[in-house]
């Protein structure tokens, strides 16, 4: 149990950080209190590399007891995409039990406020990241991501998106002032005189939906925005990726105990295998808020039928590059070969299609041809990758069998420029690794189209020929306003090119990123700063984070009495 705090405590203790992501929010400059470097941890409580590992290694085949009500059995099952069975199982909860306990404790939480809300929020955040190396080998075993982006994307990248989630939602809920005065004059007559109080209420229960790739980084911007906005949380994990938000909703609920609220404000739906209770739980009445990331139909079905909730999704889009003209070929190059292969392309921002004029482009060094483009970015990708240690570093392993078979089956729909090779990784021997592949395909045959109109997630690209700019302009327009797009690059030199692409983003609603040569790539996105997703094309209906990701989590309610 977490050694106990008060609200006035919490206040003086994490109202500086809140402060400061409500300015970073504002600027949307650089910032983040979460330390990216894994030998920035190992003082003031936080674990270090070894007892981190130690603190994961202990986990392995025990039993994850949350002391929630309504416990009716054990489940587990995960196996690790490196070959590693986790062994550890969840409480497996009886809804009728589980949902009215979590609603109990809303009233109390309700009536602390935002600005106590908020730094509760804030010190489960902070227990998560004093955890960051126990975490991220909770994300690598789940997911597949290499330990160092598992580290980062899972650990301080994650916790930045959930306190981003907290500020904005601090902030919406504070825009209207708790009391009023107000005094409407009559003329000779007394003024009509009212005490106008408002008070933010939240929806109900929350739902978080998570994802077998990114547990953390997805799931806790919807956590914490319902939860910052007075909701109880019910997280219900993808069942390959449990353990990473099981030790989650085990820290708030910890938390919550000890400001005195009612831990089961935060709980875990574990199933069984096969059960799917997603669907269930989705379209309980209990339910008022979805938070989901994953496939499209699933994400179309929640939108379509769980009606008495409010839904925010990131489903999936297909991601385009155009490639026109560039002064900087090498730095492209190398740009593009990383974005292609970090994480085996396993991001819902990894670009799948590079469009290019068949004529070819103009680089800094002169013409290339779209062959000649195709085969220098093949080469530029077995450059990145060709050292096995730094690809298992990059790539880290498959995490389901269903994206080696995409790939697999990717070769044969068009000439391959790049064929995926197989890694094997020494210290996990079962591990699945494997590097991208890049297949040529013609933009003018309808038979081509099916491919890269489709998406294929993993690591597959394609790179499309088009007769001219004009023609790669129009079939992302095409591409963003039928599939959608979590993300867009494009490289041109040429100001009406750059002009005409950003103008179909503004339409599209989609995010653009130009002319990337430096460390920065188009699949990373960085909180209080980048939108993730426009909620504007069918790949998502929600960005993380703005205004409207948190303002339909709550309702104000007004109470008028006479002065």
């Amino acid at each position: 149990m977490a050694a106990e705090l008060t609200a006035h405590q919490l206040i003086e203790k994490h109202r500086p950080t809140l402060d400061q992501a409500l300015e970073a929010v504002r600027t949307r400059a650089y910032w983040s209190p979460h330390p990216e470097h894994p030998k920035a941890y190992g003082e003031s409580g936080s674990l270090d590399a070894a007892a981190g590992k130690a603190a994961f290694d202990a986990l392995l085949g025990t039993r994850l007891d949350l002391d929630q009500p309504g416990t009716d059995d054990w489940v587990g099952g995960e196996v690790s995409p490196y070959g590693i069975e986790l062994g550890v199982t969840y409480p497996h909860a009886d809804l009728d039990v589980l949902l009215p306990a979590m609603r109990a404790g809303q009233r109390a939480w309700r009536d602390a406020g935002p600005e106590v809300r908020a730094v509760v929020c804030l010190e489960i955040l902070k227990r998560i990241s004093d955890r960051t190396h126990e975490f991220a080998h909770a994300v690598m075993h789940t997911s597949g991501q290499a330990f160092m982006m598992a580290f980062q994307a899972g650990g301080p990248h994650a916790q930045d998106r959930g306190l981003e989630a907290v500020a904005y939602a601090y902030a919406e809920q504070v825009r209207t002032p708790a009391a009023a005065e107000w005094t409407k004059p009559q003329g000779k007559r007394d003024p009509l005189a009212l005490t106008k109080t408002f008070t933010p209420v939240p929806r109900g229960t929350g739902l978080v939906i998570g994802c077998n790739t990114f547990p953390t980084w997805n799931g806790y911007p919807g956590l914490f925005a319902s939860l910052a906005t007075g909701n109880a949380v019910l997280v219900k994990p993808h069942p390959r990726a449990v353990l990473p938000l099981a030790l989650t909703v085990q820290v708030a609920r910890d938390v919550l105990a000890g400001a005195g609220f009612d831990p089961n404000l935060v709980a875990l739906a574990a199933e069984r295998p096969g059960e799917g209770i997603a669907k269930t739980l989705a379209t309980r009445p209990e339910i008022k808020i979805i938070d989901y990331t994953g496939s499209t139909s699933f994400g179309d079905w929640l939108e379509a039928n769980a009606r008495q909730a409010q839904v925010y999704t990131e489903k999936a889009g297909v991601n385009t590059v155009i490639v026109h003209s560039t002064d900087d070929y090498q730095g492209m190059l190398s740009n593009l070969a990383f974005s292609l292969s970090l994480y085996s392309g396993q991001m819902c921002t990894t670009p799948q299609n590079l469009l290019v004029p068949r004529d070819g482009i103009t680089t800094d060094q002169g013409p290339r041809t779209f062959d000649e483009v195709t085969a220098d970015l093949a080469r530029a990708v077995d450059g990145l990758l060709g050292d096995d240690a730094r690809a298992n570093a990059l790539l880290g392993a498959i995490v389901n069998p269903d994206v080696k078979a995409r790939l697999e089956a990717a070769a044969g729909l068009g000439e391959v420029a790049l064929p995926s090779r197989e890694i094997a990784n020494p210290e996990f021997p079962d591990a699945v690794v494997r590097t991208p592949v890049i297949v040529k395909l013609d933009g003018a045959k309808p038979d081509d189209e099916a491919a890269y109109m489709s998406e294929c997630f993993g690591p597959v690209s394609f790179a499309v020929a088009v007769d001219s700019v004009t023609d790669a302009v129009e079939l992302l327009r095409r591409t963003v306003r039928e599939k959608g797009a979590m993300t867009v690059g494009a490289y041109t030199t040429d100001a009406g090119t750059e002009t005409a692409i950003q103008e179909v983003c503004f339409e599209e609603a989609a995010q653009l990123s130009l002319n990337l040569t430096g460390g920065v790539y188009v699949n990373q996105t960085a909180a209080f700063s980048d939108f993730h997703g426009s909620g504007g094309n069918p790949a998502a209906n929600a960005v993380l984070c703005d205004s409207a990701f948190v303002a339909n989590r709550f309702r104000v309610v007004e109470v008028r009495r006479e002065a």
